[in-house]
């Protein structure tokens, strides 16, 4: 039996050509020699193409906003201004950091964040039973979970639902097709991938949780 109550969620990529992320992310396409990029919202072909690939948790939260939410570049804007990414002078981008960008979450859309930095996969179902979502921090290669897991952690994906056995479904916007864009794993397929640490979402206009 497959428990979720937020499946309806659209399932976004953080690349405007979903068609694309394959070639982009395996084979050196160049991010800019994306004709979709002004669906982003980003106001520069030169913005987009430095800015896209650090962009799951905005895509995330655009999922996790339903169909009405803003372009992923207006979610990028209002994060960068509370500090959910930052810029060194090399010009290097970090984030996304938690805590700033669950500030804007909260202040700015009305959601319930709550930043959990120590996170059990034992944990994620009661989340989801509250009808929460859950943003987790997982190798980007969970992508391929047929492979290894080359490691824990820096990528960003939406957890939105349980199987009765311990399964996860979840969005990725980094996925390569269909199935690893909307996908299912086994508890024991996840884990090694899984870095235990993330950020939970209320749903849009509900009640906030206690944190």
């Amino acid at each position: 039996m497959t428990l979720c109550t937020t499946c309806q969620l659209p399932s976004l990529t953080q690349f405007a050509s979903p068609e694309l992320v394959g070639p982009i992310v395996y084979e050196g396409h160049d991010r800019a020699d994306d004709p979709a990029w002004r669906t982003s919202g980003a106001v520069t072909l030169a913005d987009y193409a430095r800015w896209c690939s650090h962009l799951c948790g905005m895509a995330c939260l655009r999922m996790a906003l339903g169909p009405d939410a803003p372009s992923l570049f207006e979610l990028r804007d209002g994060a960068l201004k509370y500090g959910g990414y930052t810029e060194d002078t090399e010009g290097t981008i970090r984030g996304l950091i938690y805590a700033p960008f669950a500030a804007y979450v909260r202040d700015v859309h009305g959601v319930d964040a709550t930043v959990h930095r120590h996170l059990a996969l034992d944990e994620i179902p009661a989340l989801l039973d509250a009808g929460r979502t859950v943003m987790v921090s997982v190798h980007f290669e969970i992508r391929r979970p047929e492979r290894p897991a080359p490691g824990r952690g820096g990528h960003l994906v939406l957890i939105t639902g349980r199987t009765a056995d311990g399964g996860l479904h979840f969005h990725n916007s980094s996925g390569i097709d269909a199935r690893t864009r909307t996908a299912e794993l086994s508890r024991s397929q996840f884990e090694p991938f899984f870095a235990g640490r993330g950020v939970s979402l209320g749903r849009p206009g509900g009640a906030p949780t206690t944190r």
